[in-house]
């Protein structure tokens, strides 16, 4: 069957408008965490209250990713990412505009809120829209997730070496990001599954895969609906768990980069003050080149591969970081985790749509929790194994949570999985 070119023309701009919102909420993040220590300065806030902000604003993302699961329930994924949006830049020029503590905290927190209902509604969007393509694209969108935040980050660099206040760096971009994302806002594309869809779905199940391949499929898709309707999580949960154990890995490992390359580096392997800035940039860069591509190495050797791959290259950069004997062997480390990791959240996040086909939404609103629980172990942990112990041999704890993804790549897919090889539907047509 081939699509109409109405359809084509609108699942294409409705991929570019969606990387657009993943542009934007890579920039506006990137312009937050590393202003941080500017943050502080300017409200007052003590060393010893400053980790308390710092860990309410994921554990109230994590609130907001559950409350947008029972908000799709009532409204599209692409209504709640159009509104959430403008909500994140917002408070972030809140945020920067305030001098009183109870100001950075109403800012704070509200962003904390938007940001769980943008990151779950946004890649909801994703994964429907790969199920329509019928083809890897996740990949791309958190690439341009990535570019935003190099971006981000590039201009919080510049506020910094102007001495341009909070107030005067956040107010221009968010003036240009927020209509930029209201105007893509226009052309998101839900991909909700009606009855119909599905008959055309266990139709085409039936055209190439075996009758019991087909009954279990269709098996595991009502008994997701039927948990979903009851409102029991178990059975959900049971099935979800390996990818948000995976999901919690990769941000224990990304946190543990972005928290921790710095001083490590420093303080550890003796570079300067300036090459110690490099890692987090030389890793940023490698996740953008690696998730710039790596769509193509889905299509072509399936999600299990991609994600064991990542897994164990991953891993290497861990090992090469703590045995590594100076700055520029760490660097090396670095790139390999970049490159490593970049491939493994938005996998884990299209193995949940294809694992819950009848209820992507829900799966995905729960497993982008755990991107949040990493994140808030992730830098404690290795702090802590660090100062008791090395923070050579604190890099080995992320190394064996990352290798652990192995035991559980099974759950990104079989086989029949692999996209040109079984998982891509027959109708699907290229739509660029």
């Amino acid at each position: 069957m081939t699509a109409p070119a109405d359809s084509v023309a609108r699942l294409r701009h409705g991929r570019l408008a969606l990387a657009v919102g993943f542009f934007v909420q890579g920039a506006v993040f990137a312009l937050l965490v590393t202003r941080i220590p500017a943050i502080q300065d300017q409200y007052g806030i003590s060393d010893g209250l400053l980790p308390v902000f710092l860990a309410a604003v994921p554990i109230l993302a994590g609130v907001g990713s559950l409350g947008t699961e029972r908000l799709v329930a009532r409204a599209r994924p692409s209504v709640v990412l159009r509104w959430a949006q403008p909500v994140v830049c917002l408070a972030l020029l809140a945020a920067g505009s305030g001098d009183a503590v109870w100001e950075a905290a109403v800012a704070l927190g509200l962003f904390g809120l938007a940001v769980g209902a943008l990151d779950a509604s946004m890649n909801m969007l994703g994964v429907s829209l790969q199920r329509a393509y019928g083809r890897s694209i996740m990949l791309g969108f958190h690439a341009a997730y990535s570019l935003g935040g190099i971006i981000g980050a590039s201009l919080a660099w510049a506020g910094a070496h102007w001495h341009l206040s909070l107030a005067v760096l956040y107010a221009p971009l968010v003036a240009v990001v927020v209509p930029a994302a209201l105007v893509a806002s226009r052309w998101y594309v839900d991909q909700r599954r009606p009855e119909s869809e599905s008959r055309e779905s266990r139709k085409g199940c039936e055209d190439r895969e075996s009758h019991e391949d087909c009954e279990s499929r269709e098996g595991r898709e009502r008994a997701d609906t039927k948990g979903t309707r009851k409102g029991s999580p178990a059975v959900a949960m049971r099935l979800l768990l390996p990818l948000c154990l995976v999901m919690t890995f990769a941000y224990i490992g990304d946190s543990t980069v972005s928290n921790w390359s710095a001083k490590y580096l420093q303080d550890v392997l003796h570079s300067s003050e300036q090459l110690s800035t490099v890692p987090y940039n030389v890793y940023m860069v490698m996740t953008l080149l690696g998730r710039a591509v790596g769509d193509r190495g889905v299509r072509r050797f399936g999600p299990v591969a991609v994600v064991r791959a990542g897994a164990v290259v991953a891993a290497c950069g861990f090992g090469a970081v703590a045995v590594a004997p100076g700055a520029w062997a760490g660097m090396l480390g670095f790139t390999a985790l970049g490159l490593g990791l970049c491939v493994i959240v938005p996998q884990t996040f299209a193995a949940a749509g294809r694992l819950f086909p009848g209820a992507s939404d829900i799966a995905i609103a729960r497993l982008n929790i755990f991107n949040y629980v990493g994140f808030l172990i992730g830098s404690p942990l290795v702090g802590a194994l660090g100062e008791a112990w090395s923070y050579r041999g604190a890099m080995a704890v992320p190394m064996l949570l990352v290798l652990a993804t192995l035991f559980y790549a099974h759950s990104f897919g079989s086989a029949a999985d692999r996209y040109r090889g079984g998982h891509e539907r027959p109708r699907t047509v290229d739509v660029g």
